[in-house]
């Protein structure tokens, strides 16, 4: 059963990454041949007691689906701007759980700020309280992230994120040399 437990990459017809479903729905799409398999996972099966079916890695499917104001509706999610900010306090440095973590209005919705992903960063409980109703510069607490760099797609962020452990997926997320550039940098 722990085969069922991994993540498979949802391609577009357009090859444009959709983001990642379950092994199970994986497999349900590729039976119903409603998805082309463009990779395998390797060496992973699923049993049956009269067939073997091999695990897909990455599948695309067979009809363009337009997704473009769906994404632009679609909310965004505590632990993907958790991700996107590293599990790290924007204001103090320290990382921490998720559970130890709260999300911070930059410019407070007191003063018109929005709980879009742009204007929410990580902060811990001390900083968040800290910082209380007032704007970074106001509560002369600077982001060690520069907010423009916080505007980064969520969606991309989580797929980058499953990618640092399938290699097979970096050349459909196009981060095959911005991975490689991080590696030699980590060496």
């Amino acid at each position: 059963m722990a085969v069922l437990n991994g993540r498979v990459l949802l391609l577009n017809f357009s090859y444009e990454p959709l983001g990642t479903v379950g092994v199970a729905r994986a497999m349900c799409l590729a039976l119903r041949n409603a998805v082309f398999v463009e990779e395998y996972d390797a060496g992973r099966v699923l049993r049956s007691p009269s067939a073997v079916f091999r695990v897909p890695s990455v599948i695309r499917l067979r009809a363009y689906v337009n997704v473009r104001r769906r994404r632009q509706a679609a909310g965004m999610k505590r632990t993907r701007i958790f991700i996107r900010d590293r599990f790290q306090c924007q204001y103090c440095g320290k990382r921490k759980s998720a559970a130890e973590l709260t999300l911070d209005h930059i410019t407070p919705r007191a003063q018109a700020g929005q709980s879009a992903p742009e204007n929410l960063a990580t902060a811990c409980v001390d900083c968040n309280n800290r910082k209380g109703n007032r704007t970074p510069e106001q509560a002369r607490m600077p982001l060690l992230t520069p907010q423009r760099a916080l505007s980064v797609g969520l969606d991309h962020v989580m797929l980058c994120h499953y990618a640092e452990s399938r290699p097979e997926w970096r050349k459909y997320l196009f981060i095959e040399e911005a991975f490689e550039d991080e590696q030699r940098k980590r060496a």
